[in-house]
């Protein structure tokens, strides 16, 4: 449980230097999403309802706790410069299109999985209540591959974190494609529940069905929620408070990750659903209102001055302050006009997941959540020693890699283009 403060203690991880990287020109995922979201954070006065941080960036050893050795060396050693050099590896690793070679590739994953692991670390240490990485929620990561532009999974390094000191975590996913990556992890274990609610169909990735429920000790402790197209907001939020309501019930977790993908929202750049900024904040303060430990990272979103306004409004939920509509003056103001409001709205998409349909998915669900013992125990043993503790060598790369200042070639390199922050309808 969290503290009995009347206001939880909130950590929020970021790190100026996200903003930098871009994957190459005209591709959807923005990493500068993060740092406008920051500007409206700050410049809306949230700063000073949380502890901000500057995380530690994850070291290579850190990473493999998850992924292979091979797979991370690949991802540190690889450039634009050296790509031909690694033609077998780009395919072996799915690198490529989607998942491009970039600039700072490895800085980027480290700060992002860094935060991820930091949050962990804090809400372990029982230094906040809530942990808040928006550079994090990269879902897609496999152990051995990058896929649907992540590279490595932060959530799934930071969940490893919390079974360190948690019987049993449970992993909430609001983006609208299918947590993949996190559930593959543990689709085999009980020790976290994974839960996601998701496009379904021809759709990236294409899994999430509602009969992937895990395997051996998993089975039941993968719960897949299928959507169809113009998913609203009263029937999202009908069908996620019962779901949830009934997992918390039966499964009792120690901690909760939430990833809050915004590419959920209605008019996303490559979404479908139909929900407004209210709508998705809604599965935010829903889960808040749990009082559970809870770590909350970004995800997708790729109308990037919409991307910003939710999880700056999603951090004013998590603070419990009520922001005023008319956005404050910050850095990419001109970005959000022509209404330059702290808003999403719903638009006139017919929703087709039919009473009937989310009926039938509801009964499924509970069905299965029944099959699963209540709150299944875990052999606890001794707090395992942190890997990289007693790493001296590790310690001083991570404080070495927090210093470095880049090279103006690579700064060029990463400044925002002409057409980075555009706001065409497409954006």
């Amino acid at each position: 449980m969290t503290s009995s403060h009347s206001q939880p203690r909130i950590s929020y991880f970021y790190d100026h230097d996200v903003g930098n990287y871009t994957y190459c020109a005209g591709h959807p995922m923005k990493p500068h999403r993060v740092r406008m979201a920051h500007n409206l954070v700050v410049n809306y006065g949230l700063y000073k309802k949380m502890s901000i941080v500057r995380p530690e960036r994850a070291t290579a050893r850190r990473m493999t706790r998850f992924h292979t050795d091979e797979y991370i060396d690949f991802l540190q050693r690889v450039t634009p410069e050296t790509a031909d050099s690694f033609i077998v590896q780009q395919a072996r690793f799915n690198v490529g299109e989607d998942c491009p070679i970039f600039d700072g590739l490895f800085e980027f994953c480290s700060i992002s999985a860094g935060g991820s692991i930091g949050n962990a670390r804090k809400l372990n240490s029982n230094e906040c209540d809530i942990a808040i990485n928006w550079a994090g929620g990269l879902h897609h990561a496999k152990r051995m591959e990058a896929s649907g532009f992540c590279y490595v999974n932060d959530i799934v390094l930071a969940i490893l974190e919390l079974l360190r000191y948690h019987q049993r975590v449970l992993y909430i996913d609001i983006d609208i494609h299918h947590g993949d990556g996190v559930e593959e992890a543990f689709y085999t274990t009980d020790r976290v529940m994974t839960c996601s609610f998701h496009k379904h169909g021809e759709y990236f990735p294409g899994t999430g069905d509602i009969d992937d429920i895990g395997l051996d000790k998993g089975k039941y402790y993968a719960v897949n929620v299928p959507l169809r197209d113009g998913m609203n907001d009263e029937a999202y939020r009908d069908l996620f408070q019962t779901t949830i309501s009934h997992i918390m019930g039966w499964y009792r977790p120690g901690a909760v990750v939430l990833q809050c993908g915004a590419d959920s929202l209605a008019g996303d750049r490559l979404g479908c659903f139909n929900l407004s900024m209210r709508g998705h904040a809604a599965c935010v303060e829903f889960m808040k209102s749990f009082n559970v430990p809870l770590l909350v990272v970004g995800g997708g979103g790729y109308t990037i001055r919409n991307v910003a306004r939710a999880w700056t409004y999603e951090t004013s939920i998590l603070c419990g302050v009520q922001l005023d509509e008319q956005l404050p003056y910050n850095d990419y103001f001109e970005f959000y006009g022509p209404e330059y409001r702290l808003d999403v709205p719903a638009n006139n998409m017919d929703n087709q997941n039919t009473p009937k349909y989310l009926g039938e998915l509801k009964a499924k669900i509970i069905d299965h959540l029944r099959s699963m013992p209540h709150a299944p125990s875990a052999q606890m043993q001794d707090v395992p020693r942190d890997e990289d503790s007693d790493g001296e060598d590790e310690d001083d790369e991570a404080r070495e890699n927090a210093d470095i200042r880049i090279t103006e070639r690579m700064r060029d390199a990463r400044v925002v283009r002409d057409n980075e922050l555009s706001d065409s309808e497409d954006e």
